[in-house]
């Protein structure tokens, strides 16, 4: 083989690369996003516009749009919403959450040509639909190791939505990275049995907090309504999820796990102008940078640097896969 010849070769294949990329295209990529609540919740929807948000900031608005329906947690309503995107050719429709998944493996067989997608889930029956899924367990771990350590009276309350999918994924990451570093802590879970209902999550955090625990964590939209029931109390503290919800409570949310989706959006576009619209289990985790840890700098008085050293080693091992946590 010539070396010209060769150059000319490797020069085809770069450009078959970037006409491959989602951010060479010259199409006009439409997104749409279904939520089940608002992109102002502070929580899982919020945490996938910001990511959906981020990608079109850095491909620009002239290459990306994005449309989002809010509030849509009846499945008819959503399914309406899901179809009259598909008509009118946006290209990628997100369905932000688990209860989508029986719609989208309705809906997608009849739009071959459009990526869908939901989580958090791993099941990706048509061809066509991405799956999404974070490692809620691993986050979890972590700020149960700050749960374990920081409480007084050895009980910690969980304030939960529904008992099934990210949730339990949560709470089993919780209770084991609490028992892991204090083997007489009770962590008591109760439920909702709904993700936005923030009446009866901030009746459950006053049941909690009643029966003597100190230290408070809860997944979903509906954990605002917990969150605030802290600011009444002093040297009472909360783990977040989804988001930093610092900015809820400053005095109470000590730290929090944060799902980063730009990077998964962008995997979704760029696998789409490759030729795969879907088939693909993507998840995010500590390891890709997918999920994060941040603390609230106005309570670090309370994380001193022993519990951030072995709350960091931990997360050191779950990047390199020395530790395990038991999802069964």
């Amino acid at each position: 083989m010539s070396k010209k010849f060769f150059i000319c070769v490797v020069a085809a294949a770069v450009a078959c690369l970037f006409a491959f990329s989602a951010f060479a295209a010259d199409e006009k990529i439409k997104v749409a996003l279904v939520i089940p609540s608002t992109i102002d919740d502070m929580a899982w929807s919020q945490a996938m516009y910001e990511g959906i948000k981020a990608v079109q900031a850095e491909l620009g608005e002239d290459k990306m749009e994005v449309a989002v329906s809010e509030r849509l947690w009846n499945a008819v309503d959503a399914g309406a919403a899901i179809r009259e995107y598909a008509l009118q050719g946006y290209q990628l429709i997100i369905a932000h959450g688990a209860q989508y998944q029986s719609l989208l493996n309705e809906i997608a067989p009849e739009f071959p040509k459009i990526s869908f997608a939901y989580g958090t889930g791993f099941a990706t029956e048509s061809p066509n639909i991405f799956a999404y899924d974070p490692h809620a367990q691993e986050g979890a771990y972590l700020l149960g190791m700050i749960a374990g350590l920081k409480t007084k009276s050895n009980i910690i309350g969980i304030v939960g939505p529904v008992e099934a999918g990210d949730a339990i994924k949560f709470n089993k990451g919780f209770v084991q990275g609490a028992k892991a570093v204090n083997p007489n802590v009770d962590v008591r879970i109760a439920y909702t049995g709904s993700f936005g209902d923030l009446v009866a999550a901030a009746e459950i955090a006053r049941t909690h907090i009643k029966a003597g625990a100190d230290v408070l964590t809860g997944s979903s939209q509906q954990s605002v309504g917990a969150i605030n029931v802290t600011k009444e109390f002093d040297k009472l503290f909360w783990l977040s999820t989804d988001m930093n919800q610092v900015s809820i409570s400053p005095k109470t949310v000590l730290a929090a796990q944060v799902y980063n989706f730009k990077d998964t959006v962008k995997t979704m576009l760029d696998s789409r102008a490759a030729g795969e619209l879907g088939g693909k289990h993507l998840e995010l985790s500590f390891a890709n940078n997918g999920l994060s840890l941040v603390y609230n700098e106005e309570l670090a008085a309370e994380i001193g640097d022993d519990i951030k050293a072995k709350v960091e080693e931990a997360k050191g091992k779950l990047v390199d896969g020395s530790l395990k946590i038991n999802m069964e």
